[in-house]
């Protein structure tokens, strides 16, 4: 369903950073750096055939979060939603809601942890045990 899901940075290195260490958690290795045609630059992480981007705003303006938006990424265990959250922290993210790990829903159990990067985006560490 998806080609790729990219986010806005006010600070591509820092973000770069932040985003080194949390997807290399889940296995991702250095992104291919890009400079656009208009001088911003662009990070594309890709693994197991997805495609995660960060980029400077195109237009100029500075990068903001989506608001009531959240970016999910699948871990293969409950250590390694832990492992994404502590990178995350540990590299200028924020912990958010509650602690991370087992929460019992409508849609089955879950392992999940939920951190907002240095930009604000909300994004959450999932891990579907199988039943």
């Amino acid at each position: 369903m998806f080609s790729h899901i990219m986010v806005g940075s006010n600070d591509i290195e820092r973000s770069k950073r932040f985003y080194d260490a949390v997807l290399g958690a889940l296995g991702a290795g250095e992104p291919i750096r890009n400079q656009a045609k208009t001088g911003h630059v662009r990070l594309f992480y890709r693994h197991d055939g997805q495609t995660f981007c960060v980029s400077e705003p195109i237009n100029g303006e500075p990068a903001t979060f989506a608001n009531g938006g959240t970016i999910g990424f699948k871990c293969n265990s409950p250590d390694e939603v832990r492992r994404f959250h502590d990178m995350a922290v540990a590299n200028g993210g924020t912990s958010i809601e509650d602690a991370p790990g087992l929460r019992e829903g409508s849609l089955g159990a879950m392992y999940l942890a939920y951190v907002r990067d240095p930009d604000g985006h909300k994004l959450c560490a999932l891990h579907r045990p199988k039943t």
